[in-house]
């Protein structure tokens, strides 16, 4: 069936014009083996031509076959033959030498158009060279143009960071990283942070860094950056382990999607994943009615079954799935016949709070047992808050002492540590055991 015919009338004049112009032919290219930018054949007839006359280790010699290149080819080949050596999977990798040299030739053309982006993918090859007073000249040059665009700037410093991570340049990336940091903790624009955060994750993946990642997307978080669910991305290049999990539980966090929680955390223990402190982290910061409870002057439930039966579904069922798992309690907690010490360092409020929880079920359902050893004195370490936002104040510690207090323990502050509390064992066995049933 014909559905119609389109008719189109090229006058004569345009014809004539133009035709040569629309059929000039693509330069043909030459696909690299290493997958990196393909060559065209004028650029690889360069590349040639260095190679014979051994021009790379004759900076004379190289300097006039690049003045000679460059004079003699269109824009496109120029820079097709440039974009080749900063490939990280360049094919000729015994000619990067000369990626500075060539670059510096082309700037200074009549049809060049002043482009970042190069600049970015030059600096972690002169790094990589020991070059770093030319690197650092071009990122000075760079930063003097786009001091008032901060737009812009991100995107170059974003550039930057990525290609030191995939050229594998250890100085030019910690450079860049320190950069990009810098602006973006001084920048108002959500836009700079937002771009700048999710570059530096994927940088960090990339350097293999996972931990370093994982702080980032913590940071995004406290800045007020929802993260993007991009982090399952890194799952596919790390494979699924307890740093990427928890990466995307706190981006699940950041977008209050916590039904979408519970099958990851099940997912988890399917894989046999160990939960951390962060992961526990993570998921109770993202609880409104626990984060309530701990932040609050009033009162809060102190079992863990109670607990449960005053959260509402959602909150309910991340609580259940964590509890069920004691590897974090497990890593937080010693037991020998001297002492038995829980050590909530690195815990916020929420974890300690649930933390403490399990602590005291774990501990009554072993004292029970006749043949339980008591130890000699029991320790809570909360820390004296060095590393709370308000030195000195801390608000685990604030909150362990509100729950002794409520639960009637013997425990108390130790005089010659104030960032620990103490009794003897037997005294909080009895305890336990009466005042808790």
């Amino acid at each position: 069936m014909v559905i119609g015919i389109l008719t189109l009338t090229i006058p004569s004049s345009w014809n004539h014009h133009h035709r040569r112009h629309c059929l000039r032919p693509t330069p043909p290219l030459i696909k690299c083996e290493s997958g990196g930018v393909p060559l065209t054949k004028q650029a690889h007839r360069f590349f040639s031509s260095l190679t014979s006359t051994a021009a790379v280790d004759d900076p004379a010699t190289a300097n006039r076959l690049i003045k000679k290149f460059v004079a003699s080819s269109p824009k496109s080949i120029a820079l097709n033959a440039l974009s080749h050596l900063l490939s990280p999977r360049n094919s000729h990798p015994h000619l990067s030498a000369i990626a500075f040299p060539l670059y510096t030739k082309i700037s200074e053309a009549s049809w060049y158009n002043w482009n970042p982006k190069l600049v970015a993918d030059l600096v972690p090859l002169l790094d990589i060279q020991g070059k770093h007073d030319e690197s650092q000249a071009l990122i000075s040059q760079v930063v003097s143009k786009l001091k008032f665009k901060e737009r812009d700037l991100v995107q170059f410093y974003c550039n930057l960071i990525e290609s030191c991570s995939k050229h594998e340049s250890k100085q030019g990336f910690n450079d860049a990283y320190g950069y990009l940091s810098e602006l973006v903790n001084n920048s108002s624009s959500m836009y700079v942070k937002k771009q700048g955060f999710k570059s530096m994750v994927s940088s960090l993946c990339e350097m293999g860094q996972p931990n370093e990642a994982e702080n980032v997307v913590e940071d995004m978080i406290k800045n007020g950056v929802k993260p993007s669910l991009f982090e399952l991305r890194f799952i596919e290049g790390f494979g699924v382990d307890t740093i990427s999990s928890n990466m995307i539980l706190s981006s699940y966090g950041a977008y209050n999607a916590l039904p979408k929680m519970v099958p990851w955390l099940q997912k988890m223990k399917a894989l046999e994943i160990p939960f951390s402190i962060r992961t526990y982290n993570c998921v109770l910061n993202s609880c409104p009615m626990i984060m309530s409870f701990v932040r609050g002057s009033g009162g809060f439930p102190v079992s863990v079954s109670e607990l449960v039966n005053v959260l509402d579904e959602d909150e309910a069922l991340l609580v259940k799935e964590l509890v069920e798992s004691s590897s974090v309690l497990d890593e937080a907690m010693e037991w020998d016949d001297l002492e038995l010490k829980l050590d909530l360092h690195g815990m916020h409020s929420g974890s300690a709070y649930l933390i403490m929880l399990q602590w005291i079920k774990e501990m009554k359902s072993r004292f029970r047992v006749e043949e339980c050893v008591v130890p000699a004195q029991i320790i809570v370490v909360c820390g004296t808050g060095k590393h709370s936002s308000v030195r000195g104040e801390s608000p685990v510690k604030t909150l362990i002492k509100a729950m002794m207090v409520q639960m009637k323990s013997p425990m108390r502050i130790d005089r010659k540590n104030i960032g620990c509390f103490i009794a003897k064992g037997q005294v909080v066995r009895n305890w336990l055991i009466q005042s808790l049933d």
